[in-house]
């Protein structure tokens, strides 16, 4: 079980940090994919753009290869039993513990005039999310793990106080490395909401993949032969290595270790072979989303699916807990 956040556009980060996973997964594992829109309102209460927003976030899960017939696709919102979860989940929670979370923190330094209790209480309803399906992988990126740390304590205070009802979720990902995406201009990773000109979008036209690329932090080097690259070309070199084909790589790594690498030429191919990989998902997405009906459907087959995995867990969860009266 995953969800992801309809805060912005889908990036190049989120396809090889998560997306990918997912579609490797749902051939495997039973799945439910979900467009997080409850989580959304802690940061972005104005809920105006809020369905086109979901749209989209849906639609570019299908056009990377999600196949709502092979996993429950499904609106946080549509599940009702995620609130009643959320609610005795709150009851195991400490406001201490919850105040020591990293991103709670941040979003306290980021929104100081909108410090509200669901921003607190943020891993509690995804603690919720993940035992609603009684799920026991979860594939997460880096920056998910402190949470997931503390829905395997929820977790455990209420099998301790009522009952074995879940597994435990752990993170999951293939026993690879989680691939981290360089932002463009070095400043860490791409992101959906820092930074624009910094990340690739999986909706971005072709003539602006190219600006974007062209300006992407580069250095000068190498200084000798064979010596290591600076961060900001170990990062294009991540880049290329995304998309690319294996002999465009070696020629640019034997460009630069024997000193003769051209750093504008790197950045063309890269521009070219991220057009040819981002246009067929963004072409895909678009016709989806001009489809409301489909996208319609899509969702409330994704929630009948979700419901129903819901349903039988709460039924468990009122027994444990002796509200079945």
């Amino acid at each position: 079980m995953s969800g992801i956040r309809p805060t912005g556009f889908l990036h190049l980060g989120n396809y090889f940090g998560a997306l990918r996973n997912y579609i490797r997964m749902q051939d495997e594992y039973e799945c439910f994919f979900m467009v997080a829109d409850l989580h959304s309102l802690t940061t972005h209460p104005d809920t105006k753009e809020l369905k086109s927003n979901v749209q989209h976030v849906l639609s570019e899960n299908i056009a990377c290869g999600l196949d709502p017939d092979k996993v429950a696709l499904y609106c946080q919102s549509h599940i009702y039993e995620t609130s009643e979860l959320y609610l005795y989940l709150n009851m195991l929670a400490y406001k201490g513990e919850l105040e020591k979370t990293t991103t709670f923190k941040d979003k306290v330094r980021s929104q100081p005039e909108n410090v509200n209790a669901g921003l607190l209480t943020y891993p509690v309803l995804q603690t919720a999310d993940i035992l609603l399906h009684r799920a026991s992988l979860v594939p997460v990126g880096k920056d998910q793990e402190q949470h997931l740390e503390m829905s395997r304590t929820f977790t455990k205070r209420f099998n301790h106080r009522y009952g074995n009802v879940f597994p435990e979720p752990k993170a999951f990902n293939y026993g690879s490395e989680l691939v981290r995406v360089p932002a463009l201009d070095g400043s860490g990773k791409m992101s959906k909401s820092e930074n624009q000109f910094a990340t690739l979008y999986l909706s971005d036209d072709d003539e602006l993949i190219r600006k974007k690329v062209i300006k992407a932090k580069t250095d000068t080097g190498p200084l000798a032969p064979g010596s290591s690259k600076p961060e900001a070309i170990g990062n294009i070199f991540l880049l290329l290595k995304l998309v690319s084909d294996p002999s465009v790589i070696n020629k640019f790594e034997t460009d630069y270790n024997n000193g003769s690498i051209r750093y504008g030429d790197m950045k063309k191919q890269l521009a070219e072979d991220m057009i040819k990989f981002i246009t067929p998902i963004r072409q895909k997405a678009e016709a989806i989303r001009n489809d409301e009906n489909y996208l319609k459907k899509v969702m409330e087959k994704g929630a009948e699916k979700a419901r129903k995995s819901a349903k039988a867990t709460m039924e468990l969860v009122r027994q444990a807990m002796g509200l079945n009266y």
